[in-house]
């Protein structure tokens, strides 16, 4: 069985983070293994406290992971601080990680800022060029370019941006601010859009989270980036097409929408 894993913070209201990638990667046939980098209280309405894990900690589940179970693809999400951007480029390195995907994660749906200037700026200098796909939603993308983002045309020279100042891929989500679910991939040589079927669902918590590590799951397999890619959109929009109801904001999608239901049933 391929394996991958998440690098993220815990979401207590099971949504997002940590607990979404697990519920994704099993959905998609992959075996998820956890490091977290922070304990967050939150819901589908606000983001209440975060908790940092130690970067020692940090450092020690990372070496428990990959001296035992050498996991194929990585997936990134939240990272709060340098210290712990640090720690992770540096263990991912001397491992020689593969199949990185990161999400920048710097503001929750409900609003929250969960990134500092400095660590945008550590992921920037430290975590970005040795991955090899980064997916930023329209802010983070405005964030990590440093242009206003208001059309596709923007998209395009934002993406190029990012590639030239990281030289990592960049799959820049279009969402419901220009495009709805149209995303532009761009690896250095050509740009390729990727269109998604567009569901009015409200319901939108850990969208972001979800897409990243159904594409680290993809190509822990073995699929191409492109086909990862593609793979991943079709699963984003079969769990929204559920439309599961929960909580009083901003619910979550349905991970398992299309897992075999006679075991629960």
């Amino acid at each position: 069985m391929k394996t991958m894993l998440s690098v993220a913070g815990s979401d207590s209201s099971g949504g997002a983070g940590i607990q979404a990638d697990i519920k994704t990667a099993l959905a998609n046939g992959v075996y998820a293994m956890s490091v977290i980098t922070s304990l967050t209280a939150q819901n589908t309405t606000k983001v209440i406290a975060i908790q940092e894990v130690t970067c020692d900690f940090l450092s020690a589940q990372l070496e428990a992971v990959f001296e035992d179970i050498f996991p194929d693809a990585v997936k990134i999400g939240m990272v709060s601080s340098p210290g712990m951007v640090k720690v992770i480029a540096d263990k991912l390195k001397y491992y020689k990680a593969k199949n990185i995907v990161l999400d920048p994660v710097m503001v929750s749906t409900s609003g929250a800022d969960l990134s500092s200037s400095d660590s945008v700026e550590a992921i920037k200098k430290y975590l970005l060029p040795i991955c090899d796909l980064v997916t930023p939603n329209i802010p983070e993308a405005e964030v990590l370019s440093g242009i206003r983002i208001n059309s596709s045309e923007d998209m395009v020279e934002g993406a190029k941006i990012i590639y030239e100042n990281c030289c990592c891929d960049v799959l820049l989500k279009g969402g419901h601010r220009i495009n709805d679910a149209n995303d532009l991939y761009f690896d250095g040589d050509s740009f390729v859009w990727f269109s998604g079927r567009r569901i009015d669902n409200p319901n939108t918590h850990g969208t972001g989270c979800t897409l990243s590590s159904a594409i680290a799951s993809n190509l822990a397999k073995g699929y191409g980036m492109h086909d990862s890619i593609r793979r991943a959109k079709e699963y984003i929009s079969d769990s929204l097409s559920a439309f599961l109801n929960l909580g009083k904001g901003s619910g979550p999608m349905h991970h398992g929408n299309s897992i075999n239901s006679r075991f629960i049933k």
